[in-house]
């Protein structure tokens, strides 16, 4: 008799498209709220060429197009992710999100409610607020 392997194979998970990598679609996540198929939940810091971008010009979405970030307001914020201070006004939306054993408010696109990224209360003056945004869910258009 063969001695039983400690490495078996995994049944596929019903409902997982065959060839997917990665964890299965989050089962909390609302039907209502798209993830753009640009972002990955495996997004690495640092990764995104937005993160240097200096020029004058707007941050939109990446899913519909809806300016969100006017380029005067990102900052720095040594966290490897596009930082900004405040969106345009009524650009995203927010609700709070309880994955990853922690409370957080997350951030989407008002328009087509794409996830862009979490707000934190660490920013600087004058909102003190740290809009921590997902580099591959904006496009920029300068100007």
């Amino acid at each position: 008799m063969a001695p039983i392997s400690r490495f078996r194979r995994r049944p596929r998970t019903a409902g997982w498209p065959r060839g997917t990598l990665g964890n299965p679609p989050h089962p909390a996540r609302s039907p209502a709220i798209p993830v753009h198929p640009r972002v990955s939940r495996t997004y690495c810091r640092s990764a995104c060429a937005l993160l240097a971008e200096k020029r004058p010009g707007r941050f939109s979405c990446a899913g519909c197009g809806q300016a969100l970030f006017a380029s005067d307001g990102k900052f720095e914020s040594g966290t490897g992710w596009p930082s900004f201070g405040a969106p345009l006004e009524g650009a995203v939306e927010t609700q709070v999100d309880r994955s990853l054993f922690m409370v957080r408010t997350e951030v989407h696109c008002a328009r087509c409610g794409s996830h862009l990224g979490h707000v934190f209360p660490d920013g600087p003056p004058p909102t003190g607020l740290r809009y921590c945004i997902n580099g591959v869910a904006l496009d920029f258009a300068p100007g």
